[in-house]
């Protein structure tokens, strides 16, 4: 048996989730009910602040880019720890791949339906009333096999607006786990999300108790873990997610370099690598005694002047590199990598200059999807023809790459990408977050 899950979905994103659900998770913890938590999709910002609120690791789950037996040894993972898990839905319901993955297309409802979970709606009542029940009406009739336990109202503009909600909801039996009223507070709280991440603002376990004192306030609680249901999942012999890069991994970790799927640490480590972490913001330099270090992505564009200055930190790589070490760049770890990256203003900043290659954030355009990688060549992920299924997410383009390629792409609905990334001795990287094989 699992343990009892509900999830928190919305029609569409900005209707409040994420900040319901830490406010959720933080006034459950309260409560002295011990919470685990994960997020949908592959989201590098959401999961930290969940950590926050909870004060203990948050796991994603894709049922696009996961197989199967990965997901369910994550869900399995935390049964043990906790009494009630909160799953927070990404984008609308529905919203996933133009195509199914290894068994589901990424969406919150097909999440939903795997697990036998009960869906909670956070529906942005601000400038709706009786329309609200046709929403609902719709996402709780859309998919058979979906089981949407009720709603919670947000951005309630008062006792009359709730009133004439609630008798219009009554008459489909919807059930209403509370009303959230227009609030500071929580508008304050969701226009961090996304753009700064969890560790940089230093106020937010405060703003977060300000979150959760007004959900204990407004949403009935106990109602909740009424409804939270456990599901039951057989899980498989697990291989260990992706194959290490090596025995003792050095991996970038601060402000700049931050995006790092758990599960995939989590992984190697139960394979018996060592890992040591770095921060090439304080100019340190990976463990000499690691065989292989990892660049992950994050917002090196914001700290570009600064890492150009960080003389330690690029020669430790150039030393690795000359020792044929495997060092490996994902996204911005990729663009630190190459030779020069160009900031937003256009000034151009020297980087590490082991792979030939310059990107640049003057003219932002946003790449943004799930894909699957094929290697080209052989490397240390495995022979030729190894397949990732991954995320792409960033508003960089490439002016030059003159490395060789490392993988052939293609998107969700399987059209060609062409070659991307970008292959140097034993140096790799490409825009890719790799989450699981194919």
């Amino acid at each position: 048996m699992g343990h009892p899950s509900v999830i928190i979905a919305a029609p569409s994103s900005g209707s409040g989730k994420t900040t319901v659900t830490l406010g959720l998770i933080r006034a459950f913890c309260d409560r002295g009910v011990n919470i685990s938590s994960a997020k949908i999709g592959p989201d590098y910002i959401d999961p930290r602040f969940h950590e926050v609120a909870s004060n203990r690791l948050c796991i994603n789950l894709d049922s696009w880019s996961m197989r199967e037996h990965l997901f369910e040894k994550l869900v399995l993972e935390c049964k043990p720890r906790s009494d009630l898990f909160i799953i927070e839905g990404v984008m609308g319901l529905f919203d996933g791949a133009a195509e199914r993955g290894a068994f589901g297309n990424g969406s919150t409802a097909s999440v939903a339906k795997k697990l036998q979970a009960p869906v909670i709606l956070v529906v942005d009542a601000k400038s709706q009333a009786q329309s609200v029940v046709a929403l609902v009406k719709g996402f709780r009739d859309h998919e058979p096999g979906l089981h949407l336990a009720g709603i919670i109202l947000n951005r309630v503009g008062s006792d009359r607006h709730a009133q004439l909600i609630k008798e219009a909801l009554d008459k489909e039996n919807i059930f209403i786990f509370g009303f959230i009223p227009q609030c500071k507070k929580l508008e304050l709280a969701s226009r961090y999300l996304g753009l700064v991440q969890a560790h940089e603002l230093k106020d937010i376990d405060k703003h977060i108790d300000g979150i959760a004192k007004i959900i204990d306030d407004h949403i009935d609680l106990n109602a909740i873990r009424k409804v939270a249901t456990s599901h039951t999942l057989t899980q498989q012999a697990l291989s260990s997610g992706i194959k290490p890069f090596g025995q003792h991994i050095s991996i970038a970790n601060d402000a700049a370099f931050s995006f790092i799927y758990p599960h995939i640490i989590e992984s190697w480590r139960e394979s018996g690598v060592k890992i040591t972490y770095f921060s090439p913001l304080k100019d340190e330099t990976p463990d000499p005694n690691s065989d292989a270090v990892y660049l992950p992505g994050g917002y090196p564009e914001l700290y570009a002047e600064q890492l150009a200055h960080n003389i330690n930190f690029f020669n430790s790589l150039r030393i690795a590199a000359d020792k044929n070490k495997f060092i490996f760049g994902e996204c911005g770890g990729y663009m630190v990598l190459g030779d020069y990256l160009i900031d937003q203003s256009g000034t151009q900043h020297e980087m590490a200059g082991l792979l030939p290659l310059t990107t640049s954030f003057e003219n932002k355009k946003l790449s943004l999807g799930y894909r699957t990688a094929t290697t080209v060549g052989k490397t240390p992920f495995g022979p030729v023809g190894t397949r990732f299924r991954c995320h792409e997410f960033h508003y960089a383009s490439i002016i030059t790459n003159k490395g060789e390629n490392l993988f052939n792409a293609e998107d969700a609905a399987q059209t060609k990408l062409g070659s991307i990334g970008s292959k140097n001795k034993s140096v790799l990287g490409s825009f890719m977050h790799l989450i699981d094989y194919a």
